[in-house]
């Protein structure tokens, strides 16, 4: 009699569960899967991982394409984004976008984020507006881990990251006038903004 309750309780589980369970997972629990790397809910506790909490939609979608393509190059990234259908993309693209970042302190040197500073106005403000806080069509720059944004702009300068033709003419044209240092100004600027 007990394994009849059993096998009754458990057919009505399974009749109960089954359509839920087949709907796939949600967005969340597929934000779960990037926690080790980019922290809960994508605000990353690691310098080398950048939060993806807040960062633009499109954005997002557009690069984890990239990855799942090949077309941008990750050790990682390629073989995760993969995994991912374009619909789920897409779930955790919103997903993200409606979390608030959440930065953590790091040292910085205050002389070279004075200059990345005056360096962001004069190149970098009319995409990254709000001192590289508005995320709109781009990554946010203010907060993020400084070992991230120097890797991310060694990519960009090696052409392992393709770089906006507007974006590539502004970083050519702030190296010839300030000199390669002018990137560590930016990145201390970017990293002192909490």
């Amino acid at each position: 009699m007990k394994i009849k309750l059993l096998c009754t309780a458990m057919a009505l589980g399974a009749l109960v569960a089954g359509p839920a369970m087949s709907a796939g997972p949600t967005a969340e629990m597929l934000a779960y899967t990037c926690a080790g790397c980019h922290g809960t809910d994508g605000s990353s506790v690691g310098p080398s991982s950048p939060s993806i909490a807040g960062l633009d939609a499109a954005y997002f979608t557009d690069n984890m394409m990239a990855y799942k393509k090949g077309e941008r190059t990750s050790t990682i990234m390629m073989r995760i984004a993969k995994g991912y259908s374009d619909e789920q993309i897409d779930q955790m693209a919103k997903f993200f976008a409606a979390q608030k970042v959440m930065t953590s302190a790091q040292k910085f040197d205050a002389g070279k984020a004075a200059k990345g500073k005056a360096l962001h106005e004069e190149y970098c403000e009319k995409c990254h507006e709000d001192g590289g806080r508005n995320p709109e069509g781009s990554g946010p720059l203010a907060g993020q881990w400084m070992p991230y944004l120097h890797e991310a702009m060694n990519e960009f300068l090696t052409d392992g990251r393709m770089q906006p033709k507007k974006m590539k003419k502004k970083v050519e044209a702030m190296i010839k006038k300030d000199g390669d240092g002018a990137i560590d100004d930016l990145v201390n600027y970017y990293g002192s903004q909490r």
